[in-house]
């Protein structure tokens, strides 16, 4: 709990008002102020006495950083000047920038100085030999903050388009390591608020304010957001600063307060109330806080940390807040994370399954101890015989183990492809989402001992969202207009389980839970308007109506199983199937109408280029089945009702989108829903494999078949058209065909083909406008229209009219008699 508010220290008059900048030397023998006047201050730590002012130097400084020799200053002039400490005076120039300097940082060797300016390149440059210089230009706006990492070996850029970029600097060239999108927000260079990386003592992760006032921590080994520091500002975050052994964290906010924070806990120990501060600065070794606000004054605050909280300032260096600590058998939750799910922990091995020690690796070869050969004598094998040589009582028998330092040829292990759950994401940090799709998304937050599970909505006219606490631990989720589905792991001497909770009911309860046998854990899941399907380990396909009555169960032909997904009476389930010669199992699927207890398609091969994977399996909103694979390429089965006749066909390839064409964004796209003819998805900036909180956008992309690989010509696009209506005049004949049709999808496979025969009109116009020799090709394209009143060819009759076309116009005429007639040759 926060102790109350401390008595307010008075503040000393370092500079005029305006904006005040500090920092202490490493040793904390001085503390440098540097304000909007032409004079720097340095103050000797214990010293009461007036500080040293250093007066040639420039106005409006913006940034200072030192070491125990020198210290450097940015002004808004654009200059970078080096001072001595030991001298109090100007030393040399360091680098000059064409508009103002917003931030300097120097490495801990002190070899190197970075420089923010409000150009777009931020300069590294090394403090020894000016003509050493590392540019580093990937951003596309003024940086904000710089912050070397404790090693020095990485900077950590903020930029003001609210884009964090982290560097590698370890190299002659630096290297762009991470682009993290969504963590800071976007802030002119000149605003008051932060959105500065400050790096934990331990290197291994670095805290940052957010726009929700919130200070976030984010690891440097997997870019994944750790523990955050909540509840605590009302305002913007101006300034952050980690005690020298990582366990405090003090920061400032425009809501006049400066907060101490507990890191492992991150809860709040003390308050302190002084309004306008933009800087903080801890000194190394004692318990002294120090901080500038934009009034131009210093505060110096001895024993800042309350006497009951002392101990923690005295601790050694404390690891940085993680959820999941690989390093600390402290760690507030232990729980590990595969694929997705929180997978038991075994002895001796880490969360990646590696040997953990060095006993642990040598326990891995307990058959080998004879290996060794007595080559120097000293005894540690057996003694030779009378011949001097040495006897086979050593060696195994024929029939023994063969050693695991020898290859063993017997023993094959084939790739399988590893189950998921369609719409889900992996734990990052300690929240997920279960399910993301166009009726709303399902995300769970890890409280340690249970977690809590949100079900929010697009549309709340028709649905109310709820949230509810989670003891059974839930990783799989699927949402439709009739209810949420859930299941879990077994755990904690549970077994596995699947809820479901409808949305409405006249009934006083309808949602249910069901348990699977002991040892048999849940691989997928998925819901219709009809039925709930569970695929799990035991490699068993469990279907249930929607309130929980088993309808039926069998073992899946293909294993192990991977996915599945329905749509009304339809289920898709997909598993490993035959081994290629490549050791790489075959992605089959298998379809299914449980109404009516037929196979549509069985153990069929999923359409996969070598080294691709499946992202997501879905039905669009018309029925038909749908995957996008980790190629970015969107397909659609055809003639799947038909068994034997399933073909998958490319809707969309999106690395060959527009937006891509420039080179210059980098970004992919995760699948949520084919609807309305486009394609609905979730942009991911960078690198970023998954969708992460706060909860992204959905963005929607018009369908386009990678026909051609020049696709902005006129006739490109129009075959690009042709081809795509063609394959939706097939998806609503299959359609039409197996159902009742209504009078509304009989119209709307209408209207396709009329689309399809419009884009054949437009392809006809574009072969008369070239030349009479395309003339053959022309005749080609009036045979392929499917309008049966004529009133299509006696358009084409006027377009080849219309360009002197003669025998075209002739041969058009010819092909509408033989429709007529009912001459037409059924291919």
């Amino acid at each position: 709990m926060a102790s109350a508010v401390q008595h307010r220290l008075r503040g000393r008059p370092a500079h005029t008002p305006g904006s005040t900048y500090l920092t202490y030397t490493p040793d904390g023998s001085r503390l440098i102020t540097a304000g909007s006047n032409n004079a720097i201050r340095v103050y000797k730590t214990g010293s009461d006495g007036e500080p040293v002012n250093i007066d040639d130097c420039q106005e409006l400084n913006t940034a200072v950083a030192a070491t125990n020799e020198f210290f450097i200053a940015g002004s808004e002039d654009g200059l970078v000047s080096v001072y001595s400490l030991l001298t109090g005076s100007l030393d040399k120039l360091l680098v000059r920038c064409s508009l103002p300097v917003r931030d300097v940082a120097i490495s801990p060797d002190g070899n190197w100085a970075a420089v923010a300016s409000d150009e777009l390149v931020v300069k590294v440059v090394n403090t020894k030999d000016m003509t050493r210089t590392m540019m580093l230009r990937d951003q596309s706006r003024p940086v904000k903050h710089l912050s070397f990492d404790p090693s020095g070996s990485f900077l950590a850029v903020s930029c003001s388009d609210g884009i964090l970029y982290v560097y590698s600097l370890s190299t002659e060239e630096p290297k762009l390591l991470k682009k993290v999108d969504g963590l800071i927000r976007s802030l002119e260079t000149d605003a008051e608020a932060s959105s500065k990386a400050v790096w934990h003592p331990d290197g291994r992760a670095f805290a940052v304010p957010t726009a929700t006032r919130e200070i976030q921590v984010m690891s440097k080994s997997d870019w994944k957001n750790q523990r955050s520091f909540v509840n605590g500002h009302d305002g913007d975050i101006t300034a952050l600063a980690w005690s020298p052994n990582g366990a405090l964290l003090a920061s400032a906010g425009m809501d006049r307060k400066v907060l101490l924070w507990e890191t492992k806990t991150q809860k709040i120990v003390s308050k302190y109330d002084y309004p306008n501060v933009m800087g903080l600065s801890w000194h190394p070794t004692e318990n002294i806080l120090s901080f500038t606000n934009s009034d131009g004054e210093l505060y110096i605050y001895t024993d800042f940390v309350p006497a009951d909280q002392i101990s923690l300032l005295k601790k050694s260096l404390q690891p940085s807040p993680f959820f999941h600590d690989p390093l600390s058998d402290r760690s507030a939750n232990p729980r590990s994370l595969t694929n997705g799910s929180k997978a038991r922990n075994e002895p001796g091995r880490d969360k990646r399954g590696y040997p953990e020690t060095f006993d642990d690796i040598m326990a891995m070869d307990d058959d080998e101890d004879d290996f060794i050969i007595d080559d120097d004598g000293a005894g540690y094998v057996s003694e030779t015989n009378a011949n001097g040589k040495r006897g086979n009582g050593h060696l195994d028998s024929h029939d023994a183990n063969r050693s695991k330092r020898r290859p063993d040829y017997n023993s094959w292990n084939p790739v399988v492809h590893d189950s998921f759950q369609p719409g889900s994401t992996p734990w990052q940090g300690n929240r997920k989402y279960m399910c993301l799709n166009l009726i709303g998304f399902v995300w769970t937050i890890d409280q340690d001992t249970h977690n809590t599970v949100t079900v929010e909505f697009y549309d709340r006219e028709f649905h109310r969202d709820f949230h509810f606490t989670d003891p059974y631990l839930y990783d799989k989720a699927c949402l439709n207009d009739q209810g949420t589905l859930f299941s879990c792991p077994a755990a904690n001497g549970n077994a596995s389980m699947v809820f479901y909770r409808p949305h409405e009911t006249w009934t006083a309860r309808a949602d249910w839970r069901t348990e699977l046998p002991a040892g048999e854990e849940v691989t997928s899941i998925s819901l219709s308007d009809s039925y709930v399907v569970v695929t799990t380990s035991s490699n068993y396909v469990r279907i249930y109506t929607l309130y929980g009555t088993p309808l039926r169960i069998h073992r899946q032909k293909s294993t192990p199983t991977v996915t599945c997904a329905s749509w009304r009476d339809y289920v898709l389930t997909m598993g490993n199937g035959p081994v290629g010669a490549d050791g790489v199992a075959t992605l089959t699927y298998t379809i299914e109408n449980i109404k009516r207890d037929e196979i549509c398609q069985s153990e069929d091969i999923v359409a996969l280029p070598p080294g691709v994977e499946v992202k997501n399996v879905f039905f669009s909103d018309q029925g038909d089945p749908h995957i996008y694979d980790s190629s970015g390429v969107l397909l659609v089965l055809l003639h799947w009702r038909t068994p034997g006749q399933a073909r998958w066909a490319p809707l969309l390839d999106t690395t060959q989108l527009a937006r891509l064409s420039s080179g210059l964004k980098q970004e992919t796209y995760w699948p949520v829903a084919v609807a309305h003819q486009k394609f609905h998805c979730i942009i991911l900036k960078g690198a970023d494999p998954h969708p992460y909180f706060p909860r992204p956008l959905l963005s929607e992309f018009e369908l386009r078949v990678p026909v051609s690989a020049a696709p902005d010509s006129d006739a490109a696009k129009l075959e690009e058209a042709l081809v795509r209506h063609a394959l939706g005049a097939g998806l609503l004949e299959d359609l039409v065909g197996a159902t009742r049709a209504s009078a509304e999808m009989r119209s709307a496979l209408a209207r396709q083909e009329v689309e399809l025969d419009k884009t054949l009109l437009q392809l006809l116009a574009l072969e008369c406008r070239e030349s009479e020799e395309r003339g053959m090709k022309a005749v080609e394209i009036v045979k392929l229209m499917r309008d049966a009143s004529g009133r299509m060819l006696e358009a084409a009759g006027k377009v080849a009219a219309r360009y002197g076309r003669g025998v075209l116009e002739e041969k058009i005429r010819e092909i509408a008699e033989e429709r007529l007639l009912g001459g037409q040759e059924e291919e």
